[in-house]
């Protein structure tokens, strides 16, 4: 797949089989995301790789604990808010049932930690779809990142104490085994140009 076909036919995949990727093909993705472009090529995006179904699990169930015990605010995004409210409801799985989750931590206080991370994020989103992977950018853990039980959790699987968490990642097959490529209408997103 040409790069620009693997750009324009990405879409976010919401509905996993379950089925394990080869291991082959998740270093590839991540290996994509480590050559994303960094401020000042530092280089310091940490990628932390899940793929047990059992942390996963406890994982889900911590995020949808510390979720259910929050207070929705008028200045919340509505997507965090659709979190909270789904987690109240109890039995919220965050990251969809994906088989893997690769979340991003950079350095704190580092004022590009979020653009590098965003910059692996979508290098890798790219790649999953060119290798026929489902994959969606998942921000529950950056929303909670200064959760203590969530800081916590994720010390035990590599985040370090200087870190901050800017992102995450699933990834595995769809479910039905077929990647949904049709195009999406462009409502947002302008472009202004000046000059010729």
């Amino acid at each position: 797949m040409e790069a620009i076909e693997a750009i324009l036919t990405r879409r976010s995949t919401r509905r996993y089989s379950g089925v394990m990727p080869e291991h082959s093909l998740i270093e590839k993705v991540i290996e994509a995301g480590r050559y994303a472009p960094s401020g000042g090529n530092n280089q310091t995006t940490h990628f932390i790789v899940f793929s047990d179904e059992n942390i996963l699990s406890d994982m889900a169930k911590l995020v949808c604990q510390e979720f259910a015990g929050m207070e929705i605010t008028e200045d919340m995004y509505s997507s965090l808010k659709n979190s909270i409210n789904a987690a109240k409801k109890g039995g919220y799985i965050f990251h969809y049932g994906a088989p893997v989750f690769i979340v991003t931590a950079n350095k704190k206080g580092y004022g590009n930690a979020v653009a590098d991370s965003a910059c692996a994020l979508e290098n890798m989103m790219i790649a999953a779809n060119a290798f026929d992977l489902g994959s969606c950018w998942i921000n529950q853990l950056h929303w909670l990142d200064e959760n203590k039980e969530i800081r916590k959790f994720m010390y035990k699987y590599g985040l370090k104490e200087d870190e901050t968490i800017t992102g995450g990642l699933i990834l595995g097959y769809p479910d039905g085994g077929k990647l949904n490529r049709d195009p999406l209408e462009r409502k947002g997103n302008p472009v202004t140009w000046t000059g010729k």
